[in-house]
Order: C-alpha cells, then sequence, then structure tokens
C-alpha cells in the first residue's frame, strides 16, 4: 500500500510540475489549453491547478467567454511567487543591480559606483541587494535566485575568478562560498559577456539563431560569447571568450607583447579615432563622433558633396576587428556574429557595413554581421533573463520533489 501510495504522490507531483511549466513558459492559460498541451484528463489538471492555487505558485486571472457553457476561468503564474535579482559588476567598479518577479518584469533598478579597493566584494553584492528587496518591497523568504555578472572567467569547479577586469580582492579563495552564506539563497556566477549574450538570444538579433557569437566591444574591455545552439560555450576553466589575450605577432616578432586587447580594446579605438581627427572622453563617444560624421557624409553625398570623412576611421577599425574575428570565423563557423558593447552601439551600422566588408576581404570567411539590437544594459538583462530561467527551474524541481 505504501508503494502505491508513493507512486500515486509522485504522478500527482509530476502533473503539477508539467501545468506549472506551462504557465511559465506560455502564460495565460485555461484548464482546456493545459489539458491539450499536457495530455491529461480534466479532473487530473483541475485537481494540478488547485493544488498550485493553494501553494500561490497560480492565480485566477480572468474568465474567457464566447463559447458554450459557463465562462473559462484564465490561469496564470503567480508573479509574486518569487523573485530573483540580478548584480552586474563593471570594470569600472559600478555595480548595476535589478529585481524581477516571477512573469520576468522588473520591479527595480539600482546603480552604485563602489571603490572595490576599499570594500570588501561580499559587503558590495550583499548590500545592493538589500536596498533592491527593501525597496521593492520584497520578502526576504521570497528572494529565490541572485545571478552575477562579473567582468572574469569564472571557473565553477574551482569557484574562483581568473583575469578579473575590475580591482578589488574577487581572487579570495572562498569568496563565492561566503557570498551564498550571506545572501542564503541560491547564486549564480557567470562572465559578464556570456550574460550579455543571453540577453541578445532572448531580446536583441540573435533572437531564433541556431548559434551566434557575440563580439563585445566595450569602453574597457574586449570579450567573446559563443552560443552553440543556444547554449554558451564557457570552456574547461570558464575562460572560452577572453579573445582580448589572442597574441600577434609576424614570424621573427613573438616577443612583441601585443595582443588583440592592444588593438581593439578601449584604449587602441580612442588612439586610432584620434588618428583620424576624432575624439571624446570614451572610446564610445569618439565613435559616436565619427559615426555622426558619417551621416553628415551621406547626406553631403547625395548632394554631389565629399565623401564621408570617417569613412576612413571605419575601414581601419573594421580591418583590426576582423584580425581577431576572422580567427573565431574560420574555427567556429557561426551563422551570425553580434557585435554588442558601448563602441559596438556606438558605431552602428557604420561599424557594423565596414566589418561585414573587411569580412568579405577575408574570404571564404563567411558570416553574417549585425549589430545588437538592445540599446539598454545587455549584461544586466541577461542576467536577469538568467536568474528569472533559474527561479523557474527552482519553483518546477520544488513541485516535483
Amino acid at each position: 500500500m505504501s508503494r502505491l501510495a508513493g507512486s500515486s504522490k509522485l504522478l500527482r507531483a509530476m502533473n503539477e510540475g508539467a501545468a506549472l511549466t506551462y504557465l511559465l513558459e506560455r502564460g495565460r492559460l485555461t484548464r482546456a489549453d493545459l489539458r491539450e498541451l499536457t495530455g491529461l484528463s480534466k479532473p487530473t489538471i483541475s485537481e494540478a491547478l488547485r493544488r498550485l492555487t493553494e501553494a500561490g505558485l497560480a492565480r485566477v486571472v480572468g474568465h474567457l467567454s464566447g463559447r458554450p457553457g459557463p465562462n473559462a476561468e484564465v490561469y496564470a503564474a503567480n508573479p509574486d511567487a518569487a523573485y530573483a535579482i540580478a548584480v552586474s559588476v563593471r570594470s569600472n567598479g559600478d555595480l548595476a543591480g535589478a529585481v524581477s518577479d516571477l512573469s520576468g518584469q522588473v520591479r527595480g533598478r539600482a546603480d552604485e559606483a563602489v571603490d572595490f579597493g576599499r570594500v570588501d566584494p561580499v559587503d558590495a553584492v550583499a548590500g545592493i541587494i538589500r536596498r533592491l528587496r527593501n525597496a521593492a518591497g520584497l520578502p526576504a523568504d521570497r528572494l529565490t535566485h541572485v545571478q552575477l555578472a562579473v567582468p572574469a572567467s569564472y571557473d565553477a569547479r574551482t569557484e574562483s575568478f581568473h583575469h578579473v577586469g575590475v580591482a578589488g580582492d574577487w581572487h579570495r579563495p572562498g569568496l563565492v562560498s561566503e557570498v551564498r552564506h550571506r545572501l542564503g539563497t541560491g547564486v549564480g556566477i557567470d562572465n559578464d559577456v556570456n550574460l550579455a549574450a543571453v540577453a541578445e538570444r532572448r531580446r536583441g538579433a540573435a533572437r531564433g539563431a541556431d548559434g551566434f557569437a557575440l563580439l563585445w566591444l566595450g569602453d574597457d574591455g574586449l570579450g567573446l560569447a559563443i552560443d552553440l545552439g543556444g547554449t554558451l560555450l564557457r570552456g574547461a576553466r570558464g575562460g572560452a571568450g577572453e579573445i582580448g589575450y589572442l597574441p600577434l605577432f609576424s614570424p621573427g616578432h613573438e616577443d612583441s607583447g601585443l595582443n588583440l586587447q592592444d588593438l581593439v580594446g578601449g584604449a587602441g579605438v580612442l588612439a586610432l579615432a584620434a588618428e583620424h581627427g576624432f575624439g571624446g572622453p570614451t572610446p564610445a563617444a569618439a565613435v559616436t563622433a565619427a559615426a555622426a560624421a558619417v551621416t553628415r557624409g551621406a547626406a553631403a553625398a547625395a548632394a554631389a558633396a565629399a565623401s564621408p570623412a570617417a569613412a576612413p576611421f571605419f575601414s581601419a577599425l573594421a580591418s583590426r576587428i576582423t584580425v581577431g574575428l576572422a580567427a573565431v570565423v574560420a574555427v567556429l563557423d557561426p551563422p551570425l556574429v553580434v557585435l554588442a558593447g558601448e563602441v559596438a552601439q556606438a558605431g552602428g551600422p557604420a561599424l557594423r557595413d565596414a566589418v561585414a566588408a573587411a569580412m568579405v576581404r577575408a574570404e571564404p570567411l563567411e558570416t553574417t554581421i549585425a549589430t545588437t539590437a538592445i540599446d539598454d544594459d545587455a549584461v544586466l538583462l541577461g542576467a536577469l533573463d538568467a536568474g528569472v530561467t533559474a527561479v523557474h527551474e527552482e519553483l518546477i524541481s520544488r513541485v516535483a520533489r
């Protein structure tokens, strides 16, 4: 008898998990919708919805009229059942944070400047999470997952950071365990560019792509994320995509010490822009000035005037970018390359077209070049998307248990 009871309990949990999965994935559904999706009987779906509603995981959000019989109740996952918080550690020392409910709706955001030379990373992360939670009126027991985005390679096996692009004690052994202990919740950690790729697949230019490479051209750093059919390639120690360390030399000059970061990192872009007469306080600002000149030049060209003065700059920058991008395309053959980061956003179509032209010159390497379609903080949004996904998985697993 106990075995039969256990089997019945397991089956009931599986049915509830299936119903919750579809509510989380599809949104508003009726009992009939869920019967069709799950293949379960009407009584079974009704019982699963009753139990999910009593547990606070689902709720009635409306009624569907216009059909024979009584109006059908419309169900949805309860957005207040659980929350996720994302924290992005920026290379300039700032922290950005956001809190989302179960439906993915952002309930609050915050930006803070932190001196990581003086403030412990655990204290800084815990502090912004506490302030986000308080501002959103979020009960402590409803915070299910925290997702950190860090400008570093993260080795999940040893829970350690490498190639850290921010000041402070991020290399400290046991740091990740300290964060988990302080927060008392699930914690996910990933490289910032990887999380920007998560946002690009869900919200941006890579939606529907079989796979893609995201080349991050930032004010401070250079990075690469590799999406293979929706799965991010992180490497044995989390170092996949650290393309800035790609060495550059010619035979007989192996000791040049130059790498791709020197060529198309922030400082390199700023210097190249200055050579072509474009300046600004940041690389992105200089590229913005060049892009504006292209727009003015295009308008002038339509009136039979001179060609755009900024074209040589974008051609030179694109040739530099292609040095690294050609290696990526030759090894991975991605169907799409997305240019992202502050410099790529500033360059817009002018930089995209210049890179596409440079890649044609590097034939037989072929791929589609696109500019990011995200005009917000892609790293933070990707961290939030990853956090909400983790919350969904945790709830489904909890119901199944």
